[in-house]
């Protein structure tokens, strides 16, 4: 099933995300970015009538914890609002208590304002949407590592996850601080599960985990799936009510899709073993295409896609070729066995920014010295020992 997943700005004049994606075949069917809310009627044929699911900036929401009484009822529920009040500013009548997980005594309650929550549905109603699930983007982000914060670069935004119900949102450069001095306030390095390649290597007392490089919307839309959490219940709680004419003629319609199926049956068999041969043949183009550009994402016409890579990759920014310099850096790779896992090409700074593998740190600064020899700027980024590997990041600039 195909579903449209958009991550909302603070304000209608804010970047849109969006991603459409088949959460069977974990495949991404397309993707871009809209200048602001104001145009999200463009993507009512990408939803294809279907609801949506809107991440929605957790700056505006006050994730918190709540203690309850002892084998707390509906009453100790109904109390939480009160029993926040303190931490709240204005009125909590203008406010939105979302229950989320329990845990033991423990109640996770999210808080916004009401006319927040308003806007956010209204702009999606304006575009003819529909919205069956909204959740904070910061729950949207996996936890593959308990112990460590999961960092996502979306855009100008960072977002990141401290653990199950707490997170930061906003300017990447105001984030960065923050895990500075968190990292300085520790003891142990900070583990960072890095799901971006953010580059973090002017703090100290940092333990990056570099997790695989993909599509910060992907990441976004695959753990919105794997979440619980809603925020629309209550007053704003989705209304999945069946029409009376639906249910009038659901029994007629049952009947007629049957006998039509009866008839078809022979076309259905026949369709299915050509179907197979397709998705056969389809994953064997997908499987070469990703081999050759690991970071495209989706495409929709082969041709087009293949022709448009190869003049990328030929016609680098600046008189810079992508093929000339990987070309140039062939000996450097060989003789120094580092292996790269990612690349990615900045044509106008002719710049190609890889992620590689090597068997110890004297292997990467053999890469390095004779990528230098050639006439090319290497800058090493984040580096880590994982079991008898190296793995790190490097900057080679034309």
């Amino acid at each position: 099933m195909e579903q449209l997943v958009v991550r909302l700005g603070a304000s209608s004049q804010e970047p849109v995300h969006w991603l459409v994606w088949s959460s069977q075949q974990n495949e991404i069917i397309a993707s871009g970015e809209l200048p602001s809310a104001e145009h999200l009627a463009t993507l009512a044929d990408r939803a294809g009538g279907r609801p949506i699911c809107a991440l929605v900036p957790t700056s505006d929401i006050l994730l918190k914890w709540v203690t309850l009484p002892a084998k707390a009822g509906r009453k100790a529920i109904s109390a939480i609002p009160f029993m926040l009040e303190e931490d709240i500013s204005g009125d909590i009548n203008d406010q939105f208590f979302a229950l989320g997980p329990k845990l033991d005594n423990r109640q996770a309650v999210a808080i916004l304002q009401k006319s927040t929550m308003t806007a956010w549905l209204e702009v999606i109603k304006e575009a003819g949407l529909s919205c069956e699930q909204m959740l904070p983007d910061i729950l949207a982000l996996p936890r593959e590592n308990e112990e460590a914060w999961s960092v996502l670069q979306l855009g100008e935004q960072l977002l990141i996850r401290q653990d199950d119900w707490a997170g930061l949102q906003g300017e990447l450069a105001w984030l960065k601080q923050a895990i500075a001095h968190q990292a300085k306030r520790n003891e142990t390095p900070l583990k960072i599960s890095d799901y971006s390649g953010v580059d973090l290597s002017e703090i100290d007392n940092l333990e990056i985990i570099s997790q695989p490089l993909e599509l910060a919307m992907k990441v976004l839309a695959s753990g919105a799936k794997s979440s619980k959490f809603n925020l629309l219940q209550g007053e704003f709680k989705v209304n999945n009510k069946t029409s009376g004419a639906w249910k009038k003629w659901r029994v007629a319609a049952v009947l007629a899709v049957i006998a039509l199926s009866t008839t078809l049956i022979d076309k259905s068999i026949e369709q299915q073993r050509i179907s197979k041969e397709l998705a056969s043949l389809k994953e064997q183009t997908d499987k070469a295409y990703k081999s050759a550009f690991p970071n495209s994402g989706a495409y929709r016409d082969l041709r087009r896609t293949m022709t448009r890579q190869m003049q990328s990759l030929e016609q680098g920014g600046g008189g810079a070729s992508m093929l000339v310099m990987l070309s140039q850096l062939e000996s450097a790779f060989g003789e120094s066995k580092v292996k790269p896992q990612t690349m990615r090409f900045d044509s106008k700074r002719a710049e190609i920014r890889i992620q590689v593998i090597a068997a110890n740190f004297d292997a990467l600064d053999k890469f390095k010295r004779q990528a230098e020899a050639q006439g090319f700027e290497v800058e090493q980024g984040a580096i880590n020992q994982k079991g008898d590997q190296v793995v790190g990041t490097l900057s080679v600039r034309s």
